[in-house]
């Protein structure tokens, strides 16, 4: 695979969104699409499968739930019992709201570390900046180019009828 990149600049939502869906229909590799704020219906736009990040929550959270109902039937019943006003060791009712907290907290922190992990965003990492308005007020829509038969000239016109403020190539690194 070529690591060459066809980069489209557009200037509002609308012509991102609208170029995203004529590019996908003419069978384009979208390899990313960098905005200055989130908008709404970007991810439909693009054919991005749903996250599996809510079920890793879900997952993680009862796996905490269930350790630490666990750990204190363990720790008041089995290793250390201790009568307490004649309340019974496994009283699984006063276990309720210790584990709901650990649960949340347990949930809360492992689905921020698999998020972290699965996107790659570790201390010292560079980050692309392939327009410098990017972060400012310009969309920019980056186009892999996947073999011999891509058309540059033809992507440029495309892109160009689409309202793309500007519309440049990048090769190897550069564009990272």
């Amino acid at each position: 695979m070529t690591d060459r990149r066809t980069i489209g600049v557009f200037a509002s939502e609308n012509d991102i969104m609208n170029a995203i869906r004529v590019v996908r229909a003419r069978g384009y590799d979208i390899e990313d699409v960098y905005t200055p704020y989130a908008i709404h219906g970007l991810e439909r736009a693009l054919g991005m499968k749903r996250s599996r990040l809510p079920w890793i929550t879900l997952i993680l959270g009862l796996t905490g739930a269930g350790l630490k109902v666990w750990f204190e039937y363990w720790t008041t019943a089995v290793n250390w019992p201790v009568n307490v006003g004649g309340k019974p060791w496994d009283s699984l009712p006063a276990f309720v709201p210790v584990t709901f907290e650990v649960m949340v907290l347990l949930a809360g922190v492992s689905t921020v570390l698999v998020f972290l992990g699965v996107a790659q965003l570790y201390p010292g990492r560079k980050p692309k900046r392939f327009y410098p308005g990017v972060t400012d007020d310009r969309f920019v829509l980056v186009l892999n180019e996947t073999d011999a038969s891509f058309d540059l000239e033809e992507t440029r016109e495309l892109l160009s009828s689409l309202n793309a403020v500007d519309v440049d190539e990048r090769i190897g690194e550069e564009g990272r």
